[in-house]
């Protein structure tokens, strides 16, 4: 079995580690360059990588019948933080309203506080909270032309949930929210085991997005949890069992019938 990885990090912790396993296994993974898809399909490709040039090979792969994970069209819908909500609350999940902005400058009429964050999501974007008129200056400022969108400030615990999913196992963390206004602390709470509801509201996520490895990243609403983002293809950093869950969808994302031979 072949597994082509769609990355510009191959060397990626989670990812590194998941292909390990698989060579372990008897199968044949390689990092696919994104100038083309080569002659032959590999039997499943992950799609970590998310620029432009990463999904157009996406989708060029599954026009030519590969299993891709997760698909294009998903990845690309994780990028953009409107249609994000937009679906997720027409699904009826909590996700936080959000609102198309503009740029920092033409937020009118701002309810402060309020949590400013790019509307398409990537590496280093901007996510801040906004608590006066002078912090929403400073951000038009730094970035003039970044397309925004806000949502409300939910003050919480000052605890980040973040639920990471993985062909339907299901991972998680507590960390120190970067809008906490707490005394630092440790960046990490180490172990966490989320509720039942939690877990059962991380896998529907992925049922409404057709996602298969996927992060959640949830606050303490005063009624409920809120979602604030999901992220497709997320790192899953530091969590035991992850990457043998990457290597067990791999394997069993096979197009043709055949599976990595098991090493004696």
């Amino acid at each position: 079995m072949r597994v082509g990885l769609i990355t510009g990090n191959p060397g990626h912790p989670v990812l590194a580690a998941a292909a390990e396993l698989l060579v372990r296994r008897g199968c044949r993974v390689e990092v696919v360059a994104s100038g083309g898809s080569g002659a032959s399909l590999a039997d499943v490709y992950l799609l970590k990588a998310r620029t432009p040039q990463a999904l157009a090979l996406a989708r060029e792969l599954e026009q030519r019948g590969a299993a891709v994970v997760n698909s294009a069209a998903a990845t690309e819908l994780c990028q953009d933080r409107v249609r994000m909500a937009e679906l997720a609350r027409g699904a009826g999940l909590p996700f936080a309203t959000t609102v198309a902005a503009g740029r920092p400058a033409e937020i009118a009429d701002p309810a402060y506080p309020f949590v400013v964050k790019s509307r398409h999501s990537r590496r280093h974007d901007l996510v801040a909270l906004v608590d006066g008129a002078a912090r929403l200056r400073e951000l038009a400022q730094r970035w003039p032309e970044e397309e925004v969108v806000t949502q409300p400030y939910v003050p919480g615990s000052g605890w980040d949930q973040k639920l990471w999913v993985v062909d339907g196992q299901v991972f998680a963390a507590r960390r120190r929210s970067e809008l906490s206004s707490g005394d630092g602390g440790s960046a990490d709470a180490g172990e966490w085991e989320p509720p039942a509801g939690l877990a059962a509201l991380a896998l529907r996520v992925g049922e409404v997005f057709g996602l298969e490895v996927y992060g959640v990243d949830l606050l303490d609403g005063v009624a409920e949890p809120v979602i604030v983002d999901v992220n497709a293809f997320p790192g899953v950093r530091g969590r035991p069992g992850a990457p043998e869950a990457l290597a067990g969808l791999s394997a069993g994302m096979s197009w043709p019938s055949t599976k990595c031979r098991r090493k004696p």
